[in-house]
């Protein structure tokens, strides 16, 4: 009752595979030959593809604790990531140690598409005011000192509308959660610039290889998440004026340097405020993973928030999965040729689609130019796909009863419709919950990917989590009960629905 996902992470954590070579890691240059973790779709991954011939690139649609679980666990080698976030990520991981030199440096720039000039226009006039005020260093000054870090009040009225701008949350200064709420510099940049065109900021949590694809097809208006300013993506969207400059660096565990002088597999394995030779009980380890995880910054409001998207999404595709595999299946058993063709075609194309690939074009392509809000375009591309699963479902199960059967009702002069409804349905029905149940709870797995189209789902609020506090073990452990909880809740009325089906329990009863 897992989803696949949360399976995979979980064998990352149970299996450590020793590296193919254990040579150690100098410097940026000495990588050839290694694997090299990546965020999929960043300028990191096209530099270490283009340099690294020899190496093997590991792509990860994730966060950021992924790539750090990946390398503690042996998957791979060495990560490339930007600078600052990586500074904080090696700040709290005492067994990681950045590699000396800079990869490359590039300017970050806020996206727009090629056709919102005005947009773009608006944005750089005001990171000219910003920098005529000072205001601009004031902000860099503040989100850099872990100290001093805080969100100003900014005013908007909203009266001009809703600005929609896609971000991947991460890790500090440029753009995290505090409190449940997007935070950092690109978060300020953007509720100021919400704020100068009188329109209320919609953050839209996504994954980072997203970001330029939702721009240009229009789902968002801008998009801002530490974006590198290259040719490639020159060639898509335009890029406001640079508003910082950035690194890229690499970093790999301090057991793979040339020397080392310090035993850091003691430190590693310990909780950073623990004192040294201190040995925590069991009750008091997982108290403290609970408040990093759960109490610190008010978390436990992403899991209930993810969880109500989760239970939301699944309950909606299952209810127009159901009424449109109902609608297939009448028209696969239609007499009529101009109903059973394109009945049959479509449950063909849509159990022959990948959910994601679905749920991408749906949102991408079907409903670019629409402005209704993700979670719907979720439930009505998994209902569909639910929906053609179940048509089969329906239409073997109904098939399966004799035919006799409908002679019957009709010889008593019961209509076609009645006939169906009070002799071939119920019995059809024992044979139809059994493997409604089964997709019903792939169903509830499947929503586990809604996170590419920026839904703050379970599986989403476990990543956001484990971004912010790199523990692995209490945020996969938590969200995988809770999938597991909400499987069994949603299949208890299911259980008792088909206990009611069955004829022989009822005729036990009597």
């Amino acid at each position: 009752m897992l989803p696949v996902r949360y399976l995979a992470v979980c064998a990352l954590l149970g299996l450590a595979a020793a590296t193919a070579a254990e040579r150690p890691i100098a410097s940026a240059s000495n990588l050839d030959g290694l694997r090299i973790g990546v965020d999929t779709g960043s300028a990191e991954e096209a530099f270490a593809r283009a340099h690294f011939p020899n190496a093997t690139i590991v792509g990860f649609s994730a966060s950021a604790a992924d790539l750090v679980l990946a390398l503690k666990s042996g998957k791979i080698d060495v990560v490339f990531g930007d600078e600052p976030p990586v500074v904080e990520i090696v700040s709290a991981e005492p067994s990681l140690h950045i590699l000396p030199e800079p990869l490359f440096g590039f300017p970050l720039g806020v996206g727009f598409s090629k056709s919102s000039d005005v947009l773009r226009l608006a944005y750089n006039r005001l990171l000219t005011d910003l920098h005529a005020t000072g205001e601009y260093d004031r902000l860099f000054a503040r989100w850099h000192d872990p100290k001093d870090r805080h969100m100003p009040v900014i005013e908007n009225d909203g009266a001009a509308g809703v600005l929609r701008m896609g971000t991947t949350i991460g890790t500090p200064p440029y753009m995290y959660l505090s409190d449940g709420e997007p935070v950092g510099i690109d978060a300020e940049l953007a509720l100021r610039f919400g704020a100068a065109l009188h329109r209320r900021v919609d953050f839209q949590n996504m994954e980072f290889g997203g970001l330029i694809a939702a721009v240009a097809s229009g789902k968002v208006d801008f998009i801002s998440a530490s974006i590198f300013i290259t040719p490639e993506r020159q060639q898509r969207i335009s890029f406001s004026d640079p508003y910082t400059n950035l690194n890229a660096v690499a970093y790999v565990l301090r057991s793979r340097l040339p020397t080392t002088n310090t035993d850091y597999s003691a430190i590693a394995g310990a909780p950073l405020d623990a004192p040294p030779g201190t040995k925590q009980s069991l009750l008091s380890t997982l108290w403290r993973s609970v408040q990093k995880n759960l109490l610190q910054e008010h978390r436990y409001l992403l899991v209930l928030k993810g969880l109500w998207q989760t239970t939301l999404i699944a309950l909606g595709s299952g209810i127009c999965g159901t009424l449109i595999g109902a609608l297939l299946c009448a028209g696969m058993l239609s007499p009529r040729r101009t109903l059973r063709l394109p009945a049959a075609l479509s449950v063909y194309l849509l159990r022959g689609l990948p959910a994601l690939v679905l749920l991408m074009l749906m949102f991408y392509v079907v409903f670019a130019a629409i402005p209704i809000p993700a979670a719907v375009v979720a439930i009505i591309a998994f209902g569909l796909h639910f929906g053609g699963y179940c048509a089969e479902i329906f239409r073997t199960s109904i098939l399966a009863i004799d035919a006799g059967q409908q002679e019957a009702g009709l010889s008593l002069g019961f209509s076609s419709r009645i006939t169906f409804f009070r002799i071939v349905l119920p019995q059809a029905l024992p044979r139809i919950l059994p493997i409604y149940k089964g997709e019903f709870i792939s169903l509830l797995k499947m929503t586990s990917v809604v996170g590419y189209i920026a839904v703050m789902d379970l599986t989403k609020a476990g990543d956001l989590i484990r971004s912010r506090t790199f523990e692995a073990f209490f945020p996969i452990v938590l969200v995988a009960a809770l999938y597991f909880s909400l499987a069994w809740l949603l299949l208890k009325p299911l259980i008792a629905f088909e206990r009611r089906a069955d004829p022989l329990r009822r005729r036990k009863k009597k």
